[in-house]
């Protein structure tokens, strides 16, 4: 794919998932606006399925919507509430850490830039870039494994790792489309360009795609 086509591809992107719902962390943030939100439902969504992922945020942020409320619950009643996400006894200290600190060195403010949010335990590229787009509109990428597969599927990068597709992205992909490029790629890999057998035979952006490394589709 090149540099040229991805105008066409993001619009062919955006009528395809017409059909399929958006990400939970993208539907948390639509419908709560708080950064402190999208950063617990991002760590919960970790190799976690979204229907999981939205039940869990849903049950937890019933009980605490601010780092001081959630500072507060058990380690073992924030286990109760987001069971059974993916290594929820893990996610829940990291949890319980993560609003200590909010409360203690930052006045139970997210911070709103990616250096700043690594420093916290648990949170990686992923996390920090989902809380400074999501959270705070700031211009960032995201990558996750669909986002890095997809993108070297087309042919659009050729990288090795989700960090270096990142900052490959941030050199290549026209800064408009930053914010949104996730919340695309991750509904068209979840539903489309699956990681083994894509369904090619569906897929709208066929003809402008390389199908790098594709041995069975269907």
């Amino acid at each position: 794919m090149q540099n040229k086509d991805i105008t066409t591809s993001i619009k062919l992107l955006k009528t395809q998932n017409r059909l399929f719902n958006i990400p939970a962390v993208t539907q948390i943030s639509n419908i709560s606006r708080s950064p402190f939100m999208v950063l617990i439902s991002c760590i919960l969504s970790l190799r976690t399925k979204d229907n999981t992922t939205m039940q869990a945020s849903e049950r937890l942020f019933n009980l605490a919507r601010t780092p001081e409320d959630m500072k507060a619950l058990f380690i073992k009643t924030i286990e109760r509430a987001i069971y059974p996400v993916g290594f929820y006894r893990n996610k829940a200290k990291v949890i319980k850490n993560i609003c200590k600190d909010l409360v203690e060195k930052y006045n139970s403010i997210v911070p709103n830039t990616i250096d700043e949010l690594l420093k916290f335990k648990g949170v990686g590229r992923k996390t920090a870039n989902l809380v400074v787009t999501l959270g705070y509109g700031k211009p960032g990428i995201c990558v996750d494994t669909h986002v890095h597969r997809v993108t070297n599927r087309w042919g659009y990068v050729k990288t090795k790792t989700p960090e270096e597709t990142e900052f490959t992205l941030r050199k290549k992909l026209p800064k408009r489309y930053w914010i949104i490029i996730n919340d695309l790629l991750v509904t068209f890999g979840q539903n489309i360009c699956k990681p083994v057998s894509p369904l090619c035979s569906q897929c709208k952006l066929y003809r402008c795609c390389e199908r790098v490394g594709v041995v069975k589709s269907r």
